[in-house]
């Protein structure tokens, strides 16, 4: 194992043995407090079939959908819920999920957004493969990559995300790739046809908090793919099966997506750094002054850590490790604080 990419695995694991250990390091870098980025989430739910598959994709998107608007902290006008049948949930669904549909929202999210604002979109439901060409199936006329990126260009310079979590997704990679987007599929081609586990383990991973495993009390995108990839991957292996699906990430619009960012190619800095909350898991408005001083100091700590790994290439291999268990550490030591602070104990 190169050495390298084994010294933030041990430094996470170190803060955890440390955190629990009531121990905390002193260590940082010159950077700058991150700021508290606006976010917004359009989570669109194809066809379902039958009633099972409808009720199973309206569940991922319930759950998405209500750790947006309450612990992640997004405004309930930055979330939006696009589905085959909005009377299945007036209270959350808002739209129809047709091409059209998608399109109109998105142009309204652009409209009613700052140019810097991180746009999040999620696509659940069936996907297929005709005449070469991936496509999500929407009540009406099907979305394809091309159709999908052409309704992208209107949000401009803005920072987006995009989660196809449908079985063919992975033919959406190469027409949606561009610098500065993330783009995550379930699997690594349009010829993966089987239902894929993926979208069940992406929704666990932003709402059950399992995927934090820097212990930063906010989950990353990369964190997020991590954590869904490997979930799949366990769930097959438990149930004795073949591995049908292979998710990919692609951030650094290249247009080839890697399985395993960032140890198996140069994806992956983009997806670090980027979150669906507008901030580092807090609520967009804090009214406790403490509170607010404490996730003030959060964001200054996970400027370090990202000031750090930009270095990691000036420094040798026990420098930033050294380094990066310090940071990791406060982090935790400091998440913890805040969740006793939030009501939520240690």
């Amino acid at each position: 194992m190169n050495p390298a990419r084994s010294a933030p695995r041990r430094a996470r694991a170190a803060a955890g043995l440390l955190l629990f250990g009531g121990v905390a390091a002193g260590a940082g870098l010159d950077v700058p407090p991150a700021a508290a980025q606006e976010s917004h989430l359009l989570v669109v739910v194809g066809l379902g079939g039958d009633q099972e598959h409808r009720d199973r994709f309206h569940g991922w998107a319930a759950r998405l959908v209500d750790a947006a608007v309450g612990p992640l902290g997004l405004g309930p006008g930055n979330v939006h819920y696009l589905g085959e049948r909005p009377d299945l949930d007036p209270e959350r669904i808002d739209g129809r999920s047709t091409r059209d549909g998608v399109a109109d929202r998105l142009g309204m999210i652009a409209g009613q957004s700052s140019s810097d604002a991180h746009v999040v979109l999620i696509l659940i439901g069936h996907g297929s493969e005709r005449d070469g060409d991936a496509r999500i199936n929407l009540p009406g006329p099907d979305l394809t990559p091309g159709e999908l990126a052409e309704i992208l260009e209107g949000l401009g310079s803005r920072p987006a995300t995009v989660i196809q979590t449908t079985s063919a997704s992975g033919g959406f990679i190469e027409a949606l790739s561009k610098e500065g987007r993330v783009i995550m599929t379930a699997t690594r081609s349009a010829r993966e046809g089987n239902e894929p586990r993926f979208p069940e383990h992406l929704t666990a991973a932003f709402t059950d908090g399992g995927a934090d495993t820097d212990k930063d009390g906010r989950v990353s995108m990369l964190e997020a793919f991590t954590y869904a990839r490997l979930e799949v991957v366990r769930s097959h292996e438990q149930d004795g099966i073949l591995l049908t699906e292979h998710a990919l990430l692609d951030d650094n619009g290249d247009g080839v997506g890697s399985s395993a960012p960032p140890e198996d190619g140069e994806d992956g800095a983009v997806a670090r750094r980027r979150f669906l909350s507008p901030g580092a898991g807090r609520p967009a408005v804090v009214a406790d002054p403490e509170l607010a001083s404490l996730y003030a100091r959060r964001d200054s700590l996970q400027a370090q850590v990202d000031g750090l790994r930009d270095q990691r290439g000036t420094m040798t291999t026990e420098e930033y490790e050294n380094r990066l268990e310090a940071l990791l550490v406060d982090l935790a030591l400091l998440t913890r604080e805040i969740r006793s602070r939030e009501g939520g104990g240690e």
